[in-house]
């Protein structure tokens, strides 16, 4: 890998950024009566699109929002000004990714097709109407009454399917605002997450927005690379990272496959694989190291598979080192989705060996590659595995995943080899994800199994009462 490719200067970068922040920082104080440092970043998004197809409208929008007197229109446009400018730098970084691995381009999407019946317009609007009541706020102007109006949206859009994924957007970000209210209160405020949750959800309140991408069916042998497990309070998910190789021959592909499961915030740690495992066999094959010979698994256009059990079997044992250095590097990727091209959202799987492991005193971890320094973000490694900090800073090989954050690219790792009495020995963060006999995954496991136990009981007794 061509490390030096990562630290080098893309041109348009800082400015592109530099221009979100300006329209992130007016929102922060509101849209309602915007003083002169808000117009000025209206001014500078807009400017930052002059030469795009949306020039004229958001030129309009700033100009009309600067004087208080925007209307719905005038801030979706804007929402999709700041979305198109971080889709530019999704792209750019993504480039710059490709020529620094050596990988072939990103393959083209497929296009989104009809969810079928057409959502509740009304929803919609009145989602949109709220949306548009928190941005003349603004995040020092929230309040619980305020918060409160998505209640009844989010309650109504949740048995609409095609209105689920709006509806979960809005209620996470209800949930988060209600919890830092009254706003005017907050020491600091989460400027850039807010504006992409509030930017990501106006966008989203247009027809046809949310519509289910193509679908297509592949055969072929999955082999996996590693599993990024993600945990919050109420929800975890697993997303499994492979290489599916068509029967046929063909290409080569980079594709995932998600499963996700709600939980009690007692679960933690090696129990989360407990709440996963029903749903997805997947995970059973990565524990134990095989492949997965699928026929006729759905895929979207952007390497998601819709994971069906029935269409997959286990398949023979497969190292996911040998699958690193062997089919990765040929392995395309697909095209990201619209909505979707976002910096926050580039996971790009690699393999890197032969660096030097630099260990700060504050437990940071940092690879030497080529002469350049890259970090490694041991903060994501999950507790609910054999991988750990210590391991990483020990390892000779690593296969993670490619990130960008805050200005720098980082490693999330996924597995690692070390030498272990002059063996190589890999340690997988997702080795516990089918069941293990490790001493401590087992203790967790047990804590976990006792209490969704007594959780389940307590359920009853409520119930029965």
């Amino acid at each position: 890998m061509r490390a030096d490719l990562l630290t080098d200067v893309i041109d348009g970068l800082d400015e592109a950024l530099a221009a979100v922040d300006g329209f992130d920082g007016a929102l922060v104080d509101g849209l309602l009566r915007p003083q002169p440092a808000q117009a000025a970043g209206l001014a500078g998004i807009a400017e930052a699109l002059a030469g795009s197809p949306l020039a004229g409208r958001v030129a309009e929008a700033a100009e009309k929002t600067a004087a208080g007197a925007a209307g719905e229109d005038h801030f979706i446009a804007l929402a999709a000004a700041r979305t198109a400018l971080l889709g530019s730098v999704h792209d750019a970084l993504v480039a710059r990714v490709e020529e620094a691995v050596g990988r072939p381009p990103a393959e083209e999407a497929g296009t989104a097709t009809a969810d079928g019946a057409e959502p509740a317009l009304n929803l919609l609007i009145a989602a949109r109407s709220w949306l548009c009541d928190l941005s003349r706020a603004g995040w020092r102007g929230i309040d619980h009454e305020l918060v409160a109006g998505a209640s009844a949206v989010v309650s109504a859009m949740l048995p609409e399917p095609g209105l689920r994924r709006l509806a979960a957007l809005l209620d996470g970000f209800a949930a988060e605002l209600a919890a830092s209210c009254p706003g005017a209160t907050l020491e600091q405020v989460p400027v850039r997450r807010w504006a992409d949750l509030w930017s990501r959800a106006v966008l989203l309140t247009l027809p046809g927005a949310a519509s289910a991408p193509a679908v297509a069916e592949v055969t072929g042998r999955l082999l996996p690379l590693g599993v990024d497990l993600q945990e919050h309070a109420t929800a975890v998910q697993a997303q499994v990272h492979a290489v599916l190789e068509p029967d046929g021959g063909g290409t080569p592909r980079l594709v995932r496959a998600s499963v996700s499961a709600p939980k009690p915030d007692t679960v933690v740690g090696a129990g989360l694989w407990q709440l996963l495992r029903p749903h997805m066999s997947l995970l059973a094959a990565v524990s134990e190291g095989h492949a997965m010979e699928l026929d006729g698994m759905p895929v979207t256009g952007e390497g998601d598979l819709v994971w069906e059990d029935a269409r997959a079997r286990m398949g023979e044992p497969a190292d996911v080192f040998a699958t690193a250095r062997v089919a990765l590097p040929s392995a395309a990727a697909s095209a990201t989705a619209p909505l979707d091209r976002h910096p926050a959202r580039i996971a790009v799987p690699v393999l890197l060996e032969g660096y030097a492991v630099e260990e700060g005193d504050d437990g940071r971890v940092a690879f030497q590659v080529a002469g350049e320094r890259l970090a490694v973000d041991v903060d994501r490694v999950p507790a609910a595995g054999p991988l750990t900090p210590e391991s990483v800073a020990s390892s000779g090989a690593c296969v993670g995943l490619l990130r960008w954050d805050d200005g720098e690219f980082l490693l999330q790792p996924l597995a690692v080899e070390r030498t272990v009495r002059k063996k190589a020995v890999a340690l997988h963060a997702g080795a516990w994800a089918g069941g293990t006999a490790d001493k401590a995954g087992v203790r967790a496991e047990k804590a976990a199994t006792d209490a969704v136990t007594v959780l389940r009981e307590r359920a009853g007794r409520l119930l029965r009462a």
